[in-house]
């Protein structure tokens, strides 16, 4: 009978599985297809997410955190640095106070990556206070190292002007080499450390030149001062002063800095304070009164003329006062080495403002010439 429908039927169920099993195994090949199309159409949207997400943070970032630059969210910079500015540590800053200055300045990234670096830096407990030169967007180790490195650090000058006492002097000192007032005081007061010459009888007040000094990263506030007792005891070798008259040379400078307003009038008062030494009177020279009792001149009363207390009171005690009242210039030393002619005794600055002041030879006209600087002060209060 199979012949009759053309084959043999027995083969045919044998067919017919073979194909339902390549329809199911072709089935399953396209289910993972898709699967696998579905897997990676995935992961390449998660990408595309995350690098939106990281552009929006790189731009608006900054909008978010008060400001700051692209790299804002870097703990540290791996880079060599770039650019130049100036930082100051100051005395007493601790790790993190130099930790935020150097974030303040855009030289480190992070607080965190410097204190880590401090920390690791067995030599970082010596930073010296100071300005120092740095790079920008430094790595916190590198910054660490360059404020160990005394080339970092910024050579200047510091200006002293005629006619400060050694305690402004050491308040000028301390602010310009960011070191305590305290450490400058120890050094004035220790005569060998700062060259005192013998003369000075271990008191440096007048000693210390007003002049302007170029200070070195390394310096420190007794080499800086010796530079300055170097220069008093240059100066009157170089005018020929005596050795033994240093002191009293000095002494006598200091007056006509702090009397005489202008030029013209240094050599004038210098030669009133030769001509009553001469005739033995009281020098009566306020702001040696003033220095004795640490307070300006134009604040004198009655009773500071009349205390005999003070060493210092001209009005009370015969002679120059114990010490210089404040460092000399040239022009008062050179006035006091040729004062001018002339026999004045007395000399009043008549004027505040404009330093004009009149002298005089006898006590009626000094009178005079006070009652014109009482009328100025009337005026000028109003």
């Amino acid at each position: 009978m199979s012949d009759l429908f053309g084959g043999d039927t027995r083969v045919a169920p044998a067919e017919n599985k073979t194909s339902r099993s390549r329809g199911r195994a072709k089935q399953q090949r396209e289910r993972k297809r898709r699967r696998r199309r579905s897997i990676w159409v995935l992961i390449v949207a998660i990408l595309m997410v995350a690098g939106a997400a990281y552009v929006v943070v790189e731009l608006m970032g900054g909008l978010f955190q008060g400001g700051g630059s692209a790299d804002s969210g870097v703990e540290d910079y791996s880079g060599v640095g770039h650019g130049a500015v100036e930082v100051v540590i100051k005395p007493g800053d601790t790790g993190a106070d130099m930790a935020q200055t150097l974030v303040d300045a855009g030289v480190v990234a992070t607080t965190k990556a410097f204190n880590d670096a401090f920390a690791a830096n067995p030599q970082a407990a010596s930073i010296q206070p100071g300005t120092y030169n740095m790079l920008l967007e430094m790595p916190a180790s590198d910054a660490v190292i360059a404020l160990l490195n005394p080339s970092s650090r910024v050579s200047f000058n510091v200006t002293i002007p005629e006619g400060l006492t050694k305690g402004q002097i050491a308040t000028k000192i301390s602010e310009k080499m960011a070191i305590p007032v305290e450490e400058v005081n120890a050094a004035i007061a220790d005569p060998a450390a700062i060259g005192l010459p013998a003369e000075a009888n271990g008191d440096a007040e007048g000693w210390l030149f007003p002049a302007t000094y170029d200070i070195e990263p390394d310096a420190t506030a007794a080499s800086v001062l010796t530079q300055m007792t170097a220069q008093t005891v240059a100066v009157l070798t170089q005018k020929g002063v005596p050795q033994d008259q240093w002191a009293t040379v000095l002494n006598k400078a200091s007056m006509v800095e702090r009397e005489a307003r202008l030029p013209e009038d240094r050599p004038k008062v210098a030669r009133a304070i030769e001509n009553r030494l001469a005739k033995e009177m009281p020098l009566s020279v306020d702001s040696s009164v003033a220095y004795g009792l640490g307070k300006p001149g134009t604040g004198l009363s009655t009773a500071d003329t009349q205390d005999a207390n003070n060493p210092y009171n001209t009005y009370k005690h015969l002679g120059l006062p114990p010490t210089p009242i404040a460092s000399p210039g040239v022009a008062s030393i050179d006035a006091v080495l040729a004062p001018a002619e002339g026999d004045w005794l007395f000399w009043v600055t008549v004027n505040l403002d404009t330093g004009e002041t009149l002298f005089a030879t006898t006590y009626d006209d000094h009178l005079a010439n006070v009652a014109q600087l009482r009328a100025w002060q009337e005026e000028n209060s109003k």
